[in-house]
């Protein structure tokens, strides 16, 4: 009997003790806060009628509420994390959570809790976003063939905050093919591919921190040979050497042949040929006629083939009267005929020079006579 009333007593002193008692509430949160990494930031809590109550700092995890992480309690840290730190200013009730040296990890939500009782808690909530510098997705474009008059479709996203923007350049600024020297967006079209078209593209992503990113993509063209000849005529006299030319340019490298009389030519002694590549899309090819015959005059035709076609140009070879430098007077010996023209020069020489010392010879004598 008496247990129960005094159980009864206390019931109602506890009863009339809360409902004399004001309810706790957060009178001030921070507003979301942008951050540089590296830099400190100073999260605020103020309570008023809280002294009783916990307070606890807690970081939302938004896609699992389970998971959500309590920083302090109270005045008191529960992570040992040397970058975060609490500070409790007791004249405004302020709760104030420090975060140094911020890391892209702390970017998320920080809910002030003030805990009421097991189901029943007051909170306020701050953003806290920390500036990141662009990085180039892995999903953007690294590089492209195709093959000339199809469409070619040049894709680059980036992560960081702000949201960064890109843009397309070329390479040394050359004009894009959607015209102009830049581009701004995702995703780069080229309607119909043309070989002039291929070379080095700069996908740029910027948001005004740090330097920015950039992507280098490689768009190849693969086209059909085109052959030109710089020297269309080109002559030479009999018994000597002369090279004849041919550029090619195509992609991927095509197979190259010289054909004279509906035969192709091969090394041999009569002839030398040399393919130089210049770039992946260029491509010198040399034949040397070497010590020219009479059957050696006539059209030659360098021809070039890859998988998308062939082309061809005519180079002609006609006999001339006196010798073509270069490359008849490049080499030491070349034919029989050279070493007659260098002989009777050897000659022709010693003849002056003795000349000279007969001239001379005479010249002294007559000077003795004179004087005597």
């Amino acid at each position: 009997m008496h247990t129960s009333t005094a159980i009864t007593i206390l019931a109602g002193f506890v009863f009339s003790l809360t409902a004399g008692q004001r309810n706790p509430t957060i009178s001030y949160i921070s507003r979301e806060q942008i951050m540089n990494i590296g830099g400190t930031v100073n999260l605020e809590c103020s309570v008023q009628y809280g002294q009783d109550y916990p307070v606890l700092w807690v970081k939302l995890d938004p896609t699992n509420p389970s998971g959500s992480l309590t920083l302090s309690s109270s005045s008191s840290m529960i992570i040992r994390e040397n970058r975060f730190s609490l500070r409790y200013d007791t004249a405004s009730s302020t709760y104030t959570l420090q975060i140094k040296d911020i890391q892209e990890s702390d970017v998320g939500v920080y809910q002030c809790q003030v805990v009421i009782n097991i189901s029943n808690k007051i909170t306020a909530d701050v953003s806290l976003l920390v500036r990141i510098p662009p990085v180039i997705a892995d999903n953007s474009t690294r590089s492209q063939i195709a093959s000339e008059g199809m469409s070619v479709k040049l894709e680059c996203y980036a992560g960081g905050f702000p949201r960064p923007r890109i843009f397309w350049r070329r390479e040394n600024n050359a004009i894009l093919p959607t015209g102009g020297s830049i581009y701004r967006g995702n995703v780069l079209i080229i309607p119909s591919v043309k070989k002039e078209d291929r070379g080095t593209y700069y996908c740029v992503a910027d948001n005004g921190v740090g330097k920015g990113a950039r992507r280098n993509i490689n768009v190849e063209v693969e086209f059909a040979p085109v052959v030109r000849t710089p020297r269309p005529r080109v002559g030479q006299a009999l018994n000597y050497d002369m090279d004849l030319e041919c550029h090619v340019e195509a992609y991927p490298p095509p197979a190259i042949k010289w054909v004279k009389d509906d035969r192709e030519i091969a090394n041999s002694m009569h002839y030398q040929i040399a393919n130089f590549a210049t770039a992946d899309e260029f491509t010198d090819s040399t034949v040397r006629v070497i010590t020219i015959e009479k059957n050696q005059y006539g059209r030659y035709i360098c021809s070039a083939q890859n998988k998308l076609g062939s082309h061809r140009a005519t180079v002609e070879l006609f006999e001339t009267p006196v010798p073509i430098c270069p490359p008849a007077c490049s080499e030491y010996h070349y034919t029989a005929a050279a070493d007659v023209v260098k002989s009777f020069s050897l000659v022709a020489f010693s003849a002056a020079v003795g000349a000279l010392i007969v001239y001379a010879t005479s010249q002294n004598s007559t000077d003795r006579k004179s004087v005597v």
